[in-house]
């Protein structure tokens, strides 16, 4: 039995998370008090039909029923349900953005709360949630199309699955990925954006790849930034981790970072890493 507890503040993609574990054969509610939670709990225990299930949980809720959520969660722990939380999130001007595009009303606020307070207020009543989230995914640069392959990849897969790692390239001056658990800075080593025949190619590219694997730097960094997951990937299973990512960053995403992420998720994947994911931020 598992439940997925779809958090987070309004206007961050909760819908969008929702209907794509719905589709994935998810029993899906949208806005379930957190009070009733003990009961789903009872449900899933009892029915069979109720052997999966996904809850929106948001700052409708009660304000006093936030301060019990821990308690909520036990309930499924004594019933032997698996319980995973993800909490959704995106920065302040791009959810003001996307509730002036959309005309929907942001359900804090009113006459006398702006929607900049009402997103402030549901985010301190969220905190617990956020705070105990197994993962959490920033929406500010993900469309809905990448958020329901994340959703379906890092979300709605077998639990027999194991610990799934995340590779993902970027570039510093679009800012670093929200949610990486280690971030890797190579704008150290050699760029081939300064080479005029190489600056308007990446990472994927054969002269690029050479012109990178000729720099001792650039191999060195592939070997010790390989070498720390391979060495540490066991202790975070252990630790029962469901996820992992590590960012790589250059300056703009293009070369260095590409280059990286391509080389050492082949490496993982010789040395037998299954639960991969590769994502190229710059290049989506």
């Amino acid at each position: 039995m598992k439940l997925i507890i779809i958090s987070g503040v309004s206007g961050s993609g909760k819908s969008v998370a929702l209907n794509t574990l719905e589709d994935q054969n998810y029993l899906c509610i949208d806005n379930l008090p957190l009070t009733l939670l003990p009961a789903l709990a009872q449900q899933m225990k009892e029915d069979p039909h109720y052997q999966q299930c996904a809850v929106g949980i948001d700052g409708r809720n009660a304000p006093a029923s936030f301060k019990d959520f821990s308690a909520f969660l036990d309930t499924f722990t004594h019933n032997n349900i698996q319980c995973e939380i993800i909490f959704l999130d995106a920065d302040d001007d791009i959810l003001l953005k996307r509730f002036s595009e959309t005309r929907r009303k942001h359900p804090l606020s009113s006459q006398q709360i702006p929607l900049s307070e009402a997103i402030e207020q549901e985010r301190q009543l969220l905190a617990p949630l956020h705070h105990q989230a197994d993962l959490r995914i920033n929406t500010t640069h993900t469309n809905v199309h990448e958020l329901r392959r994340m959703v379906i990849e890092r979300v709605s897969r077998n639990a027999a699955t194991p610990m799934s790692l995340a590779l993902v390239s970027f570039g510093f001056k679009h800012g670093t990925p929200p949610g990486a658990d280690f971030v890797f800075d190579v704008r150290c080593l050699p760029n081939p954006h300064w080479v005029p025949e190489l600056r308007d190619k990446t990472g994927f590219d054969e002269d690029v790849i050479t012109f990178l694997e000729q720099e001792q730097a650039v191999i060195d960094m592939r070997q010790q930034i390989g070498d720390f997951i391979l060495n540490w990937l066991p202790h975070f299973r252990d630790n029962n981790r469901s996820y992992l990512t590590i960012a790589i960053g250059c300056t703009g995403g293009q070369h260095r970072s590409v280059y990286l992420v391509e080389a050492i998720a082949k490496r993982l994947q010789s040395a037998g890493e299954q639960a991969l994911l590769i994502r190229h931020r710059e290049r989506s």
